[in-house]
């Protein structure tokens, strides 16, 4: 009997951050296919001001995600890893093939990713430079398009739609939100407090928490 994908042993290792969600889009992708047992997680501190020689190595940019595969090459950025990743597996494709399916997941992936990289902006203008080098305007245009994006989603989310990945990068992009307290995105929107709860449920998201803080 050929062996399922979680039967296997660690042939891939995923250079990771437990308080990034770019990581953790990875890391959940890989438990909703059935390859978890084939990663081994390594957690590695980064940030913009804090070089980690191991993390550069990997990667020219210095950020993870990074999973190095069995013959050494090193893929990032998490859209080419999650790419990857589906085509391990023999399971329902997370990364539809086929437009229109293919098209409404990689959209809502574009604009998780936007989301994250608008909170990203918004707490550094807001918590972590220093205060005398913060600029107002630009903190407020991040904050504008994370809204924007919250009433998009309230209106338009489908929860009836089988998860993609575009749905991993949405949950694991709110749930980070939350974790470092930016914007409440849950009041006034039913339809997608409600859907961020439900999927915050999933056994992926439970093993995934977020945890630790920034070292710069």
């Amino acid at each position: 009997m050929p062996q399922k994908s979680d039967d296997l042993k660690p042939d891939h290792k995923l250079l990771y951050q437990t308080h990034s969600p770019f990581a953790r889009k990875v890391l959940v992708f890989a438990i909703e296919a059935g390859l978890r047992s084939r990663i081994d997680v390594v957690h590695h501190e980064t940030s913009p001001t804090n070089r980690n020689e191991a993390i550069f190595s990997a990667n020219p940019l210095g950020k993870v995600p990074v999973l190095v595969l069995p013959d050494g090459m090193t893929l990032y950025d998490s859209l080419v890893i999650c790419d990857y990743l589906d085509r391990l597996h023999k399971g329902r494709k997370l990364i539809p093939h086929k437009a229109p399916k293919r098209l409404h997941a990689l959209r809502l992936h574009a604009l998780a990713q936007g989301m994250c990289e608008a909170g990203v902006l918004y707490r550094w203008e807001t918590e972590r430079r220093p205060e005398n080098l913060r600029y107002p305007p630009l903190a407020d245009g991040q904050k504008t398009k994370l809204i924007e994006t919250f009433d998009y989603l309230e209106a338009n989310l489908d929860p009836e739609h089988p998860v993609t990945i575009g749905h991993i990068a949405l949950a694991t992009g709110l749930e980070w939100i939350a974790f470092r307290e930016l914007i409440d995105f849950t009041t006034g929107r039913p339809r997608l407090a409600k859907w961020y709860e439900e999927f915050g449920a999933r056994p992926s998201m439970a093993q995934t928490r977020y945890s630790g803080q920034t070292h710069d």
